[in-house]
């Protein structure tokens, strides 16, 4: 035990002092951080210009029903297409709305002209408004007046609560949940093979410049092993906890330092509100209140604590099984290039995790999600999925336990790989000489 835990400490030490490390260090939080705050601040001080939309309508149809949103301002212009072509080409306004009159009754078609790309709120806009008229006009057509079937519309706002064994009710939030278990998948797959692949690079550097041969000589190719795996994990572990820290430093300094209204984000996409006539798709300034407290009842409803855990203890043990068989292909290969044939059969079961997240979101109690939640290859990605729409404590731990169990069992086959090839040199390996080094006792 003493010898793997110099294995360890300099497996740690040598990394963290790294020049790489304590700049990824420092610069994952600021990116972080920005992604969170820079797009929230340009986007309060963005200031969108006011777009000048001709319309040249022949039908007649639409004679003021466009009107003037938060950057469209709509003129009716009544010369044919050619001259207000020009007057588009002169800069007379920033687009040319042309309705031509249609062979038949109604008209469906239009074209919009602009020096520059359209905009989509601007198509969006001027599609809604013309497919509202034309509807219109066919119910009165049928002698059904439109707005009865406006006023028979109606919003339906359903609010999830979640029912707990102990009969405590808590409001629950699926789409926060979604993302929040998607998010988690992704930065454990990540992790997973960032620091999974350093303990490859570094295997396959002492044994192509011959360290091995020196160090070998005073461990066991196992204790090797082991100390390499665990020192590379608490490394990552190490920079994963900094980045938490120090994400909610900036964060917090940022907001504290930067008058930055709590309403920008969503003043901002209100630009676009013109998209949907009649229709309120933000709330307005006196929801403001409401839409904090629905933002509070968001974060409240997340149990950052259980996820935090749930994140450590997944990442560590998903780290601790696949770094055991990266470690063994490592040490079969004596270059980089040689282990892509290895790789594939590795990675399957993580890729095949992210790649049906998307159905186990939809069906997070499913026997497809409780199987892979609880096969070890695949539970880090998948239980992280299905942990933010609740999972029974006896689910969580009989999947932690077969991955601890995974952990120990793929350890002990890359050991019997490890000990065998990691002194093998200029001879490419096989899966058939993978399976003897595996049957050797």
């Amino acid at each position: 035990m003493n010898k793997i835990a110099l294995i360890i400490r300099r497996e740690y030490l040598t990394r963290v002092m790294k020049r790489s490390f304590i700049v990824m260090t420092f610069l994952g939080p600021v990116l972080m951080a920005a992604l969170m705050i820079v797009p929230v601040y340009l986007a309060s001080l963005s200031d969108i210009s006011e777009r000048k939309i001709a319309i040249l309508d022949e039908t007649g149809w639409f004679m003021g029903k466009f009107e003037k949103g938060d950057n469209l301002n709509f003129e009716y212009v009544f010369n044919d297409l050619n001259t207000e072509k020009e007057n588009l080409k002169a800069g007379d306004y920033d687009a040319l709305l042309y309705i031509p009159k249609p062979e038949l009754n109604i008209p469906v078609n239009a074209e919009l002209f602009s020096i520059k790309q359209a905009s989509m709120n601007m198509r969006s806009y001027i599609r809604n408004v013309m497919k509202t008229e034309v509807e219109n006009r066919k119910l009165l057509a049928s002698g059904i007046d439109p707005d009865i079937i406006k006023s028979s519309k109606a919003n339906i706002n359903i609010v999830t609560i979640r029912l707990d064994n102990d009969g405590s009710e808590s409001r629950s939030f699926t789409e926060v949940e979604v993302a929040l278990g998607i998010f988690s998948a992704i930065l454990i797959y990540f992790f997973i093979f960032l620091f999974g692949s350093q303990v490859l690079r570094g295997v396959i550097e002492e044994k192509t410049n011959r360290i091995i041969e020196v160090i070998i000589s005073s461990v066991k190719p196992f204790q090797l092993m082991m100390g390499k795996i665990v020192g590379v994990a608490l490394v990552g572990l190490t920079q994963f906890l900094l980045w938490v820290v120090l994400t909610g430093i900036i964060y917090v300094i940022f907001v504290s330092l930067v008058d930055m209204p709590l309403e920008a984000g969503s003043s901002v996409l209100g630009q676009g509100s013109a998209i949907s006539p009649g229709t309120e798709l933000f709330a307005q300034d006196g929801d403001n209140q409401d839409g904090i407290k629905q933002v509070m009842e968001v974060i409240h409803s997340i149990h950052f604590g259980a996820m935090i855990f749930s994140f450590i203890v997944y990442f560590l043990g998903g780290y601790l099984l696949y770094a055991a068989l990266f470690a063994a292909i490592g040490s079969a290969v004596d270059n980089e290039t040689d282990t892509q044939q290895f790789m594939l059969p590795v990675s399957i079961p993580l890729i095949l995790g992210i790649v049906l997240s998307n159905l186990i979101v939809n069906n997070p109690d499913g026997s497809l999600a409780f199987w892979l939640s609880i096969i070890p290859l695949t539970s880090p990605v998948i239980m992280m999925v299905r942990i933010p729409f609740g999972v029974p404590v006896w689910e969580l731990a009989l999947s932690m336990t077969l991955l601890v169990a995974g952990f120990i069992f793929t350890t002990w086959l890359a050991a019997k790989i490890y000990r065998t090839g990691i002194l093998m040199y200029g001879k490419k390996a096989s899966y058939a000489e993978l399976w003897k080094w595996l049957r050797h006792h």
